[in-house]
């Protein structure tokens, strides 16, 4: 839809006529679905020419909704899921991933991963950095990272928090000092790159190919992990926002413990969801605003779509903006000498 649809339907809405924001969003499920599965099969099939598909099942929305996709486009027997819990991460993810394979018949493969991480030092590394702030942190407590859910009401530094609960339950939270955030974050990345390693080896082993499940809200804001989550060969869903996603796994049948979960990147032994580590908005928010940066929505008409101030989505707009200043890098080809010379 372009922007001068879009006008037209803020007026709509400011006339009262029945018009809701959410119909902005709304993807005919069927043609959807039908039109992604054909991406799927010329890849896998005419470009790659590759037997299957190897998709890492994360007992999360996007991960269950491209596995029915892919099964829908190739068949079960052709898609392998793999469940890559490690020591932290949340024992509903596997109990989910499960359900949903099962739902779907597709061959399944567990790979603990913890000792691979345990390997690589993450943990105590990591754990160095958290007992700079909290000294008497260790394995007993769980923690989490998050961010200041403000956004709407003031402008603000995107300051991170670590938030930490030891075993009696008691809970400290401090803010990390900007180094301190690099090496507890690049310690993390590493769960996200072990799994991809992960899922080449099944996939090279089966000449499959690599499905990722990145979806257009993260995507454009930069919530993934280069060569991570964001290593993979296709990604059937880049162009599906959030709310979008939930659309066709409600259409496509995807089990409703992970339709009613709530987003979570699930990397921190202390629960967080999406809009609290990262977003700061709920995703019909984030969105709408998202899509009304895209197609050159004023302030005015964005605002009027959203039900906010102004200024709200004027903060809204600086923090997209700011995070997508900050990962440009991870949605391009590393830089090489002739396309710099070709870029000036």
């Amino acid at each position: 839809m372009n922007s001068s649809l879009m006008s037209k339907s803020v007026e709509q809405q400011a006339k009262g006529d029945g018009y809701s924001p959410q119909e902005m969003l709304r993807v005919d499920p069927e043609s959807e679905c039908a039109r992604i599965c054909a991406f799927i099969r010329e890849q896998v099939v005419a470009r790659f020419k590759r037997q299957g598909a190897v998709i890492g099942l994360s007992g999360g929305i996007d991960s269950a909704l491209v596995s029915e996709l892919l099964v829908r486009a190739l068949g079960r027997e052709r898609v392998l899921g793999l469940i890559l819990p490690e020591r932290e991460s949340n024992p509903v993810s596997e109990i989910y991933a499960k359900k949903q394979a099962a739902k779907l018949g597709i061959r399944v493969e567990r790979v603990d991963i913890s000792a691979q991480l345990k390997a690589f030092g993450v943990y105590e590394r990591r754990n160095e950095v958290i007992r700079s702030i909290f000294p008497d942190f260790d394995d007993s407590y769980v923690f989490n990272i998050s961010l200041p859910q403000n956004l709407l009401e003031k402008d603000r530094l995107n300051y991170r928090f670590i938030t930490v609960v030891d075993k009696h339950q008691n809970r400290k939270t401090a803010r990390l000092s900007s180094q301190q955030w690099l090496a507890i974050s690049a310690c993390q990345n590493i769960k996200q790159r072990v799994r991809m390693i992960n899922l080449y080896f099944w996939a090279e082993r089966s000449n499959y190919l690599v499905c990722g499940t990145t979806n257009k809200s993260e995507a454009e804001a930069g919530f993934f992990v280069k060569f991570g989550d964001g290593g993979v060969d296709i990604e059937p869903i880049a162009h599906l926002y959030k709310t979008q996603v939930f659309q066709l796994a409600r259409y496509l049948g995807v089990i409703d413990e992970i339709i009613n979960r709530t987003p979570s990147p699930d990397t921190y032994s202390l629960p967080v969801s999406d809009q609290e580590f990262y977003f700061c908005l709920p995703y019909p928010m984030l969105d709408l605003a998202l899509y009304a940066r895209e197609h050159g929505v004023s302030i005015e008409q964005g605002a009027e779509l959203l039900s906010i101030s102004k200024e709200q989505l004027s903060r809204i707009y600086k923090d997209l903006e700011a995070k997508a200043r900050a990962t440009w890098h991870l949605r391009s080809l590393p830089p090489s000498v002739e396309q710099e010379k070709a870029r000036l």
